[in-house]
């Protein structure tokens, strides 16, 4: 299986090192342009990430801490890039293992910086920190080349840091040392696969340096991070002699007398997906209240178990209209009645659509039934419910901090998604994103691997919208909907 486009490939730390010394051999010519793109993303970067919490502040302090090397060199330069931006903010330097140890290019950031603000930059020792409030932090001790042990000084310092007033921790590349506790860290040019697995580094960006061009030789990577790229075709005009049929149509199936609200936010997300026409089939009880708030969905009355779930009679209502649709979600608000399960088993197990199941559609007996493709998104405590009983032609949307998306069994490709955060970590977060796969794999119905990473990563960047909008607290799920359409707008630019 090919990769998806505007996918780039996780390297080990051996890799990175390889296509490093491919890309610039060592050469400070090559190596210091490259530093100064990625001091400037980074700061535009961490600048946009502080937009979660109300913004950097306009005479913000900002505390670096230096390393030797690159790490050192990026940081550096990313606050040269913050002081530029605000005129009253100010920056100190804490070299943590010396100025004097300090190589060629990290120096020659240092007096960039030092020498453009002189009245606004100081270097300090780790004693003059204690007490003192900073806005912002950024890490560059080590980077992904750092080895082990760390001198007992040096983690002293780090823990230092850790316990003071920071508003905002940025690791360059990986927490140093996996003592930094960071609230964001910024992978520069590549993700290396260390800092997915790492308890420290908060949640983890990519900052994309041109490094993977097309003329680049790079390693054959499995595994791989999702870029904003991928969602352009959805921003592209579409065809103008196209009608609501051109554009796929989804069916949903869910929903009970005890969960109500799921379908209808899945249901909400599907018709923001892009997808032609959408079908709900849902407790007949809920039907018309449905119909009233979300009008542009068909809403099919299902009968009712005297619980409130889904009866096996209605089989036929979906059955007389799984001619006209694409694709199936199958799973928001359906609760765990037997006989609503065996309903669902039966569909899954008969239908030749393609089908996206979630929440209590995330049982063993029903994930591995039938042929036809599927895509699952389970949490982790629903992912061991059912791991052995996936089959090879699913594709798992395993939801997380970080959003694993794997198809073709265990040597399949896998993607991660970085994008997103707290802001999902709420209450019908999962429905949404179960319908925006739903409606996309309703236009793509043969490649549910590209609705699967498409929808993740855009319900991903439009929960960071909604965070840089309306911070992380105060806000619901179905804010995030709002933020879809924005999105495609900026990454079309």
């Amino acid at each position: 299986m090919s990769a998806l486009p505007a996918s780039d490939p996780i390297l080990s730390c051996a890799e990175a090192r390889e296509l490093e010394a491919a890309r610039f051999g060592g050469d400070e010519a090559l190596e210091w342009p490259a530093m100064q793109r990625a001091g400037r993303a980074l700061a535009a970067a961490v600048l946009r990430d502080f937009l979660e919490i109300g913004g950097f502040p306009p005479a913000g302090r900002v505390l670096v801490l230096a390393g030797k090397g690159h790490n050192a060199g990026d940081a550096l330069l990313a606050a040269h890039d913050v002081l530029r931006q605000f005129p009253d903010a100010t920056a100190e330097v804490l070299f943590v293992l010396g100025e004097r140890a300090s190589r060629p290019l990290a120096a020659r950031a240092w007096r960039e910086l030092s020498g453009s603000f002189p009245d606004r930059v100081a270097a300090v020792a780790a004693e003059a920190t204690g007490g003192r409030c900073y806005s912002l932090c950024l890490d560059g001790i080590f980077g992904f080349q750092f080895r082990p042990p760390v001198a007992p000084r040096v983690a002293a310092v780090i823990e230092r840091i850790n316990a003071a007033s920071i508003r905002f921790r940025a690791a360059v590349d990986l927490p140093s040392a996996e003592l930094f506790r960071a609230d964001f860290t910024y992978a520069t040019g590549m993700v290396k696969m260390p800092v997915l697995a790492s308890a420290n580094a908060g949640r983890v960006r990519y900052l994309d340096l041109g490094f993977f061009e097309p003329t680049c030789v790079a390693p054959d990577a499995l595994a791989r991070v999702l870029m904003p790229a991928l969602l352009a075709p959805l921003a592209a005009l579409r065809i103008s002699q196209s009608d609501k049929r051109t554009y796929g149509h989804v069916g949903l199936v869910g929903g009970s007398r005890d969960f109500p609200g799921a379908i209808l936010m899945a249901a909400l997300a599907a018709m923001r997906s892009g997808a032609g026409l959408v079908t709900a089939f849902v407790p007949e009880s809920l039907a018309a209240a449905f119909a009233a708030r979300a009008p542009e969905a068909m809403w099919v009355g299902w009968p009712e178990t005297p619980a409130g779930g889904l009866a096996l009679e209605g089989n036929c209502l979906l059955q007389a209209r799984r001619a006209r649709l694409d694709a199936l979600v199958i799973g928001p608000g359906l609760g765990r009645e037997a006989e609503t399960l065996a309903l669902v088993r039966d569909i899954v197990a008969t239908s030749s659509l393609p089908v996206v199941l979630d929440a209590d559609a995330l049982q063993a007996d029903i994930v591995g039934a039938g042929v036809a493709a599927r895509v699952l998104t389970p949490h982790a405590g629903e992912w061991v419910r059912v791991v052995g009983s996936v089959p090879d032609r699913a594709v798992v949307v395993l939801k997380g901090p970080v959003t694993r998306i794997q198809g073709g069994g265990a040597g399949g490709p896998v993607y991660f998604s970085l994008a997103g955060g707290p802001v999902l970590a709420r209450g019908g977060s999962g429905d949404l994103l179960a319908g925006l796969i739903g409606g996309l794999l309703a236009q793509t119905p043969a490649d549910p691997m590209l609705a699967a990473a498409r929808g993740t990563l855009w319900h991903g960047l439009a929960a960071d919208a909604l965070a840089r909008a309306h911070g992380q607290t105060s806000v619901t799920a179905t804010q995030v909907l709002d933020y879809l359409g924005p999105v495609l707008r900026e990454v079309s630019k």
